[in-house]
């Protein structure tokens, strides 16, 4: 039974694999499998695409035209001929005019907001990628915590069911030698079997966390490998410098509102002043014409003919449409103005929630450390005791079981520690990928 207690435990790290992966490492791969990522990456060559196609228009415009007519019955038009109105078919049976036209804004008003908004457009979708980015470095790191703290308890518990195991046999020679009545073998083995169940509760914990960790990474779920940590580097990792200001600048969310505001100015602008010029285009027209009313020699003579000239459209009197557009868009600027306001009060209040959380947390888990090495000593002069015969065995429970707790408390206090770091970082602007 001990023998099962010690190896069960061990199937947390053993999964079939050669790989293991330390934080930095699955954060490296969630960066460049993850497909939320990779989707918000594929928005951004989308957006480029999209800029392309509004700017296009800056190109000339080159297009082919053909037709070919024939007349069941010809057109007639009154011609005077010696002050006689006499009709007169107009035109041939078979016509045929090919041509090719290419057009060129010199100056367009929606041409020229598309180029202006173009670059706004892109850093909105690469901020896209940044928050994205933020998000998932601060969940893949909070996955591994939750993870390697699992994996810790279940080290804990097996050094519970290790110890309990030693006691048991103590309580079992004991009451063999009739120093002590059944009482103390059955309430070992009662503490021992609860001290099993959790453990086996912890190691079938451990799957589900590796498959969401996986999740978050985009690694395979069919694929196995081992997390791996170095105990010193994480505890030098809980150290933060508190007196850092909050810069609300560094955060993603301002800086993709700020964004916002500067698209919607052009809108404005746009409506306000570059609507109201004109658009100018040159063009360029030529039709080879073939007219002959035998189909068959449809295309023996040409008459060619060409044209080029300029382009000028200039809106009169639009409905107050564009009147009604820069108020409607004025009011949408204040509706972001308002927004950067609430933003800012949410960010201060993540901040102080996140900071208020670390510092309590790093407190805890100082006490949790001390209570440790406490419950150590404690559980130790205990043992010692009870093996001479000087407590009963309740004691020996009680103090086993203070420290089992004390120990998966440090734990949970750590790792909370850890987890409400991220949550400052991230409240700060600070996470880094």
């Amino acid at each position: 039974m001990i023998l099962s207690c010690v190896t069960i435990p061990r199937v947390a790290y053993c999964q079939d694999s050669t790989s293991a992966l330390s934080l930095q490492q699955c954060i490296g791969y969630a960066l460049q499998h993850q497909p939320a990522l990779q989707q918000s990456m594929i928005r951004t060559d989308i957006t480029r695409a999209s800029n392309a196609i509004s700017q296009s228009g800056w190109y000339p415009q080159v297009g082919l035209t053909a037709n070919l007519n024939h007349y069941l019955k010809r057109p007639t038009a009154l011609s005077n001929i010696n002050g006689v109105e006499t009709p007169i078919q107009t035109s041939v049976v078979n016509t045929s005019t090919p041509g090719i036209g290419v057009t060129q804004n010199i100056f367009n008003p929606s041409l020229l907001y598309a180029t202006r908004l173009a670059p706004l457009n892109l850093k909105a979708a690469q901020q896209g990628v940044d928050s994205t980015k933020i998000e998932l470095v601060a969940n893949v790191s909070k996955s591994f915590y939750s993870l390697l703290l699992t994996l810790q308890q279940i080290e804990v518990l097996r050094e519970d069911t290790a110890r309990l195991g030693e006691s048991m046999r103590t309580a079992y020679h004991q009451y063999v030698g009739g120093i002590v009545d059944e009482t103390d073998y059955e309430q070992a083995q009662i503490t021992l079997n609860t001290s099993m169940g959790q453990l086996t509760q912890a190691v079938e914990n451990v799957q589900p966390q590796y498959a969401i960790l996986k999740q978050l990474m985009g690694y395979p779920q069919q694929q196995q490998f081992n997390v791996v940590y170095d105990s010193t580097e994480m505890l030098r990792n809980i150290e933060a410098d508190l007196t850092t200001p909050l810069l609300y600048e560094k955060r993603i969310e301002l800086k993709q509102l700020t964004v916002q505001k500067q698209m919607q100015h052009e809108l404005t602008r746009y409506y306000q002043t570059t609507a109201i010029f004109p658009s100018l285009s040159a063009f360029f027209n030529y039709n080879a014409a073939f007219q002959n009313n035998q189909f068959g020699k449809l295309y023996d003579v040409a008459y060619p003919n060409s044209i080029v000239g300029l382009t000028l459209s200039l809106p009169l009197f639009t409905g107050f449409n564009r009147t009604h557009n820069v108020r409607r868009s004025r009011l949408q600027e204040q509706l972001l103005d308002w927004g950067e306001t609430g933003l800012r009060s949410n960010i201060y209040s993540e901040y102080a929630t996140a900071l208020a959380a670390y510092k309590s947390n790093v407190y805890n888990m100082r006490q949790m450390k001390d209570n440790v090495a406490l419950a150590k000593r404690v559980y130790f002069v205990v043992d010692l005791q009870y093996k001479q015969g000087i407590i009963p065995y309740l004691n020996v429970i009680t103090a086993e079981a203070n420290l089992r707790t004390s120990e998966l408390t440090y734990l949970n206090a750590l790792f909370q520690t850890l987890s409400s770091k991220i949550d400052w970082q991230k409240a700060m602007g600070d996470i880094t990928y």
